[in-house]
């Protein structure tokens, strides 16, 4: 269907030069209805995979505790990349384990942490964050060296090196780790529902692309472990 879509794509803007050059009075590929594509899968990671990537960060630096806490809770709490750089110290409740998340179209959700995520966040802000800011005041939970809100390049760039620390050859994204996060919980029988409330998505269509990842993993588990597989 890719190719074929492709293929109508040039076809198409080969008859619109035509019209424009008043050569043809019609463009017959308007009638030609283009194949339905269907969403891309999002790439994810294996749990082992994501075991790997939040050990990567050099923990005798500050910035390799904090990029260790953002990984943390970029996993357990299924950010998208702009929620997790804009947090703030007010959004975030250690004593009661949640976040405060202002998601797309300003809709406020909160979700929780887990136990991981809280402790190497509680160790960062003890033992790393003021060190990075070096006495310049900010209300920003994860700074850049400079103290200000990190910038989504500065985000992939850790990432992508953190990632090659860990090994990990697979191609990533900046959502990689929310990807992740969505798979794993709906791999370990999460509600459908619960995971689109934790990941703020307003349609639950947006969530069920998630499903096919999912049922794509189960599939192949069954075909390397079951005798008939």
């Amino acid at each position: 269907p890719r190719s074929t879509a492709r293929f109508l794509s040039g076809v198409r803007g080969f008859y619109r030069y035509l019209l424009r050059e008043k050569l043809i009075a019609v463009d017959p590929t308007l009638q030609v209805d283009m194949p339905q594509l269907g969403r891309p899968l999002p790439k994810s990671l294996s749990e082992a995979d994501v075991d790997a990537l939040l050990a990567a960060p050099d923990l005798s630096e500050a910035i390799g505790q904090r990029d260790r806490a953002m990984l943390e809770v970029l996993y357990a709490c299924g950010l998208r990349v702009t929620e997790l750089i804009s947090l703030t110290l007010e959004q975030i409740n250690l004593r009661q384990g949640v976040l405060r998340v202002m998601g797309k179209g300003s809709k406020e959700r909160l979700v929780p942490m887990g136990e991981e995520a809280i402790v190497w966040v509680e160790r960062y802000m003890r033992d790393a964050r003021s060190e990075l800011l070096g006495g310049r005041p900010s209300d920003v939970l994860f700074p850049s060296l400079r103290g200000e809100q990190m910038t989504r390049q500065t985000f992939w760039h850790r990432i992508k090196h953190q990632a090659k620390v860990a090994g990990i050859s697979k191609s990533l994204s900046p959502h990689t780790l929310r990807h992740a996060f969505a798979t794993h919980l709906l791999n370990h029988g999460a509600d459908l529902r619960v995971v689109q409330m934790l990941l703020g998505h307003s349609d639950l269509s947006t969530t069920q692309i998630y499903t096919h990842v999912a049922r794509a993993r189960l599939q192949e588990m069954h075909a390397k472990h079951h005798p008939r597989g």
